[in-house]
C-alpha cells in the first residue's frame, strides 16, 4: 500500500500538526465512520482513529494501483460531532 499526500493534506497537517504515522494509523487500525462511494476519481472515506486524541482523516483508494490518496486530516470539533466522534450533530 502506498501513501499519497495531496498539497492540501500536507499543509493542513502542518498547520494542525499532525504527523504522516498518525494518519497512516487512522487509515490501517481506525474505524470508517463514512463513505463517499460518488466521489471521482476515486471513492473516499472518513476514518476515525481514537489513539493519542480523536483524529479524522478523509482518503480516497485507488485500488487499481493500491494506492491511497491522504485528502485532508484534522481534529474534530466537540461542538460538531458526536461524543464517539462518529456522527455529525446536525443543526
Amino acid at each position: 500500500m502506498t501513501f499519497i499526500y495531496r498539497e492540501h493534506a500536507i499543509q493542513r497537517m502542518f498547520e494542525r500538526d499532525i504527523f504522516e504515522v498518525d494518519v497512516e494509523e487512522s487509515i490501517k487500525n481506525g474505524v470508517i465512520i463514512e463513505e463517499y462511494f460518488d466521489d471521482k476519481p476515486y471513492p473516499s472515506f472518513l476514518a476515525l482513529s481514537l489513539n493519542k486524541k480523536p483524529l479524522h482523516v478523509v482518503f480516497a483508494k485507488n485500488g487499481e494501483k493500491n494506492e491511497i490518496i491522504i485528502i485532508t486530516a484534522y481534529y474534530p470539533d466537540k461542538e460538531k460531532w458526536s461524543n464517539d466522534y462518529k456522527r455529525r450533530i446536525e443543526k
